[in-house]
Protein backbone atom coordinates (compact mmCIF):
# COMPACT_ATOMS: atom_id res chain seq x y z
CA UNK A 1 0.00 0.00 0.00
CA UNK A 2 2.95 2.54 0.55
CA UNK A 3 3.75 2.37 -2.75
CA UNK A 4 1.02 2.55 -4.51
CA UNK A 5 0.71 6.10 -7.15
CA UNK A 6 -2.05 8.32 -7.34
CA UNK A 7 -4.51 10.45 -5.67
CA UNK A 8 -5.12 10.12 -1.97
CA UNK A 9 -9.11 9.89 -2.62
CA UNK A 10 -9.06 7.64 -5.66
CA UNK A 11 -6.50 5.11 -3.72
CA UNK A 12 -9.07 5.85 -0.25
CA UNK A 13 -11.99 4.66 -2.74
CA UNK A 14 -10.32 1.64 -4.16
CA UNK A 15 -9.86 0.68 -0.62
CA UNK A 16 -13.32 1.10 0.83
CA UNK A 17 -14.48 -0.78 -2.56
CA UNK A 18 -11.77 -3.63 -1.63
CA UNK A 19 -13.04 -3.58 2.14
CA UNK A 20 -16.70 -3.54 0.75
CA UNK A 21 -16.27 -6.18 -1.69
CA UNK A 22 -14.54 -8.27 1.10
CA UNK A 23 -16.76 -8.48 3.50
CA UNK A 24 -19.58 -9.81 1.52
CA UNK A 25 -20.52 -13.51 0.94
CA UNK A 26 -19.39 -13.16 -2.40
CA UNK A 27 -15.86 -15.09 -2.60
CA UNK A 28 -15.30 -16.12 -6.36
CA UNK A 29 -16.34 -13.02 -7.82
CA UNK A 30 -14.63 -10.32 -5.26
CA UNK A 31 -11.17 -9.57 -7.97
CA UNK A 32 -13.88 -9.29 -11.04
CA UNK A 33 -16.49 -7.39 -8.88
CA UNK A 34 -13.50 -5.15 -7.72
CA UNK A 35 -11.75 -4.42 -10.56
CA UNK A 36 -15.03 -3.64 -12.69
CA UNK A 37 -16.16 -1.23 -9.67
CA UNK A 38 -13.22 0.84 -9.83
CA UNK A 39 -12.96 0.73 -13.61
CA UNK A 40 -16.25 2.50 -13.69
CA UNK A 41 -15.52 4.86 -10.36
CA UNK A 42 -12.29 5.64 -11.97
CA UNK A 43 -10.35 4.60 -8.75
CA UNK A 44 -7.15 2.40 -7.95
CA UNK A 45 -8.26 -1.52 -8.39
CA UNK A 46 -5.19 -2.24 -6.90
CA UNK A 47 -5.30 -0.98 -3.56
CA UNK A 48 -9.19 -2.63 -3.99
CA UNK A 49 -7.95 -5.90 -4.64
CA UNK A 50 -4.90 -5.63 -1.75
CA UNK A 51 -7.48 -4.20 1.30
CA UNK A 52 -9.93 -7.30 0.00
CA UNK A 53 -7.69 -9.93 0.22
CA UNK A 54 -6.20 -8.76 3.62
CA UNK A 55 -10.54 -8.63 4.97
CA UNK A 56 -11.20 -12.19 3.18
CA UNK A 57 -9.11 -14.52 3.65
CA UNK A 58 -8.98 -18.22 4.96
CA UNK A 59 -9.18 -16.86 8.58
CA UNK A 60 -12.43 -14.56 8.11
CA UNK A 61 -14.63 -16.69 5.54
CA UNK A 62 -16.35 -18.45 8.10
CA UNK A 63 -17.31 -15.54 10.30
CA UNK A 64 -18.07 -13.62 7.25
CA UNK A 65 -20.98 -15.98 6.16
CA UNK A 66 -21.86 -16.60 9.72
CA UNK A 67 -21.92 -12.98 10.28
CA UNK A 68 -23.68 -12.16 6.53
CA UNK A 69 -26.05 -15.04 7.84
CA UNK A 70 -27.49 -13.57 10.75
CA UNK A 71 -27.67 -10.10 9.58
CA UNK A 72 -29.39 -11.50 6.61
CA UNK A 73 -32.33 -13.83 8.96
CA UNK A 74 -32.51 -10.21 10.57
CA UNK A 75 -32.79 -7.98 7.99
CA UNK A 76 -35.17 -10.17 5.64
CA UNK A 77 -38.33 -12.18 6.31
CA UNK A 78 -36.32 -15.17 5.41
CA UNK A 79 -35.02 -17.53 7.69
CA UNK A 80 -31.36 -19.83 6.23
CA UNK A 81 -30.00 -22.06 8.56
CA UNK A 82 -26.15 -22.60 9.25
CA UNK A 83 -26.27 -25.63 7.61
CA UNK A 84 -27.00 -24.48 4.18
CA UNK A 85 -24.15 -22.15 4.55
CA UNK A 86 -21.54 -25.22 5.74
CA UNK A 87 -22.39 -27.15 2.66
CA UNK A 88 -21.77 -23.62 0.48
CA UNK A 89 -18.47 -23.48 2.10
CA UNK A 90 -17.32 -26.90 1.70
CA UNK A 91 -18.41 -26.31 -2.19
CA UNK A 92 -15.80 -23.71 -2.50
CA UNK A 93 -13.03 -25.24 -0.54
CA UNK A 94 -13.33 -28.15 -2.37
CA UNK A 95 -10.76 -26.88 -5.23
CA UNK A 96 -13.03 -27.46 -7.74
CA UNK A 97 -12.67 -24.25 -9.51
CA UNK A 98 -14.88 -21.64 -10.43
CA UNK A 99 -17.74 -23.33 -12.59
CA UNK A 100 -18.57 -25.38 -9.39
CA UNK A 101 -18.34 -22.79 -6.88
CA UNK A 102 -20.99 -21.23 -9.38
CA UNK A 103 -23.09 -23.88 -9.51
CA UNK A 104 -23.41 -24.31 -5.87
CA UNK A 105 -24.01 -20.37 -5.82
CA UNK A 106 -27.26 -20.78 -8.54
CA UNK A 107 -28.34 -23.67 -6.49
CA UNK A 108 -29.14 -22.12 -3.63
CA UNK A 109 -32.27 -20.55 -4.31
CA UNK A 110 -33.71 -16.94 -3.90
CA UNK A 111 -34.21 -16.55 -0.42
CA UNK A 112 -30.86 -17.99 0.90
CA UNK A 113 -29.14 -15.45 -2.19
CA UNK A 114 -31.03 -12.53 -0.70
CA UNK A 115 -30.03 -12.85 3.02
CA UNK A 116 -26.51 -13.51 2.31
CA UNK A 117 -25.91 -10.52 0.20
CA UNK A 118 -28.11 -8.05 1.95
CA UNK A 119 -26.74 -9.08 5.15
CA UNK A 120 -22.75 -9.14 3.77
CA UNK A 121 -23.83 -5.52 2.79
CA UNK A 122 -25.06 -4.61 6.24
CA UNK A 123 -21.97 -5.87 7.52
CA UNK A 124 -19.56 -4.38 5.04
CA UNK A 125 -20.86 -0.92 5.23
CA UNK A 126 -19.52 0.58 7.89
CA UNK A 127 -16.55 -1.21 7.41
CA UNK A 128 -16.43 0.08 3.86
CA UNK A 129 -17.00 4.02 5.24
CA UNK A 130 -14.30 3.24 8.35
CA UNK A 131 -11.98 2.00 6.03
CA UNK A 132 -12.37 4.92 3.10
CA UNK A 133 -11.71 7.79 6.26
CA UNK A 134 -8.59 5.61 7.66
CA UNK A 135 -6.83 4.91 4.45
CA UNK A 136 -7.66 8.69 2.99
CA UNK A 137 -5.67 10.34 6.28
CA UNK A 138 -3.05 6.87 5.56
CA UNK A 139 -2.37 7.88 2.06
CA UNK A 140 -2.37 11.95 2.32
CA UNK A 141 0.34 11.35 5.27
CA UNK A 142 2.03 9.16 2.88
CA UNK A 143 1.75 11.82 0.31
CA UNK A 144 2.82 14.87 2.76
CA UNK A 145 6.32 12.74 3.36
CA UNK A 146 7.16 12.37 -0.09
CA UNK A 147 7.00 15.57 -0.39
CA UNK A 148 8.86 16.77 2.51
CA UNK A 149 11.35 14.40 1.36
CA UNK A 150 11.82 15.65 -2.19
CA UNK A 151 12.18 19.70 -1.46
Amino acid sequence: MLRLQGEPKALALGTAIGVFIGLTPTIPFHTVTIISIAMVTRTSAIAGVISSWSVCNPLTYIPIYYFSMRAGNWITPFELSWDRIHQLMDSFTSHQGVPHAIGAITGLGFETITVMILGGCIIALPFSIISYYCALYFFHRIRDKKSKRTK
